[in-house]
């Protein structure tokens, strides 16, 4: 993932942009940079690692150096960007946000001549941002070459860019599975994927762009350039897993939806009495807890937090390169409150299961502070297919995934066609996944929250939710 923050404006920027490019930190854990046009000393650029230090930490010693009246930052969990890119388009940085799932077809088909070469990343891999700037520069103007790269991608590509006239272009994906925000206040202009990062910076909320509109951002004002689609697939997960609580997507708030999901769940199994007699319920933080929330509120059972993480000197267990560094920082940030776990029952809400392999550990851990039973509750269906727009879930493959290794461990490969059977908890072989789930890690019992009742929480229209992860279906 990762995500970007852009203004424009007649004062300087660059608190602006340092402050809002801080406050999407949570989209994405490995590089950072900024980019300020000045109209006397043109664009100035820096770019950090932030695997283990902090956004603000890396770039506040920068500040004294940047000014400018535009500037754009961003956050990835990938390519080191922005760049900076000269072409017969002029000079501009860009940032892009998505997941080029044929880069290397793409790669073959447009730059294999021996007059093009591309950044390697240290896994060998092309950096996206650089071939989207390339596919952009195929064409004779910005417009026609976002345009066209998007067209191209297999995957989804958001553009943020900045000219080397101090003006923002910005484009949202092809169907709108991220989020674009233009933010205005009596200066200027901002554009954002959080709604909440310019509301603290004194901006409100101007528009949303539409899937595949592109918009030109000055000091002026905000001018759509090329006109949105009519179809949106925007991605389910910004409510159910990694959007900020604070956030509004499409008009419908993280937090509260969350509230609303939890409450969707319990009320289903208090429907079917399957509701467990439970000491309390409790959400694995952090994004569990809000469903959690709305699960004890429904049902009446009381809210508590078993454990917490200690999160001051590794606010995210993913950060190290490391597997096995990983997988410890993530036991040593849950700390155990044992009066609230030793000889107790009790339900946990999670945002999804995805890999199963850190909830397995803290299911373990549990046991080991005393836990007499642990249920489990997934706030979405079980996850059957890696997602191949964002990459959000980090899984390189459907097999990576514990809904689609506990059927290829009960089925083998003839399991494949029973995917849909196997998401359905009301089924004979979901009640199978749930009873095999259970018996390897442990669980007392286990529940998904099913499609409908999911989209429902949401509240858009269905048909502008991508679902892919659950149902394989674009």
């Amino acid at each position: 993932m990762g995500g970007f923050f852009g203004a424009v404006s007649r004062q300087d920027v660059v608190l602006d942009v340092f402050f809002g490019t801080d406050y999407h930190s949570h989209l994405g854990t490995r590089s950072a940079g900024m980019a300020i046009w000045d109209a006397e000393c043109g664009c100035r650029r820096q770019i950090h690692n932030i695997g283990n230090t902090p956004f603000r930490t890396k770039f506040e010693d920068d500040l004294r150096d940047f000014r400018g009246t535009c500037g754009i930052g961003c956050i990835s969990d990938s390519d080191p960007q922005p760049l900076l890119v000269r072409s017969h388009l002029g000079l501009y940085a860009i940032a892009t946000v998505g997941h080029i799932g044929n880069a290397e077809d793409l790669v073959q088909k447009y730059f294999s001549d021996h007059g093009h070469q591309f950044m390697a990343m240290s896994s060998g891999h092309v950096n996206t941002t650089e071939l989207a700037a390339a596919l952009i520069n195929e064409k004779e103007s910005l417009v026609e070459g976002i345009r066209h790269a998007q067209e191209q991608i297999d995957g989804s590509l958001t553009v943020l860019l900045m000219t080397g006239k101090g003006e923002i272009i910005a484009a949202r994906d092809r169907y709108g599975r991220l989020p674009v925000l233009v933010g205005e206040k009596v200066d200027g202009y901002c554009v954002s994927f959080e709604s909440f990062a310019f509301q603290k910076l004194g901006y409100h909320k101007c528009r949303e762009l539409g899937p595949a509109e592109i918009v030109r951002i000055t000091p002026q004002g905000c001018e759509t350039l090329s006109l949105p689609g009519r179809e949106m697939k925007i991605c389910a997960f910004l409510w159910t897993y990694y959007g900020y609580p604070n956030s509004n997507y499409e008009g419908v708030n993280v937090e509260v939806m969350r509230y609303r999901n939890g409450r969707s769940m319990a009320r289903a199994e208090q429907a079917d009495g399957t509701l467990p007699e439970v000491d309390s319920v409790a959400g694995v933080p952090d994004s569990g807890v809000p469903h959690a929330i709305g699960y004890a509120a429904e049902s009446g059972l009381p809210f508590a937090r078993p454990f917490v993480k200690y999160t001051p000197t590794w606010p995210r267990s993913f950060m190290p390169t490391d597997q096995k560094v990983r997988d410890q920082v993530a036991k040593m940030k849950q700390i155990p409150v044992p009066e609230l776990i030793e000889g107790r029952k009790l339900l946990f809400v999670d945002d999804s299961i995805v890999r199963g392999t850190q909830l397995g550990e803290t299911i373990d851990f549990l046991y080991e502070s005393g836990a007499e039973e642990v249920h489990m509750r997934s706030a979405c269906p079980p996850i059957m297919y890696a997602c191949k727009y964002l990459n959000f879930s980090r899984s390189n493959s459907d097999a990576d995934l514990l809904a689609r290794r506990v059927i290829r461990k009960l089925e083998g490969q003839a399991g494949e066609a029973h995917i849909a059977e196997y998401a359905d908890g009301k089924t004979e072989r979901g009640q199978c996944l749930l009873r095999t789930i259970c018996q390897d890690l442990g669980f007392s019992s286990l529940r998904y929250q099913s499609l409908d009742e999911l989209l429902d929480a949401i509240g858009i229209d269905r048909e502008k939710i991508c679902t892919y992860c659950w149902t394989g279906k674009e």
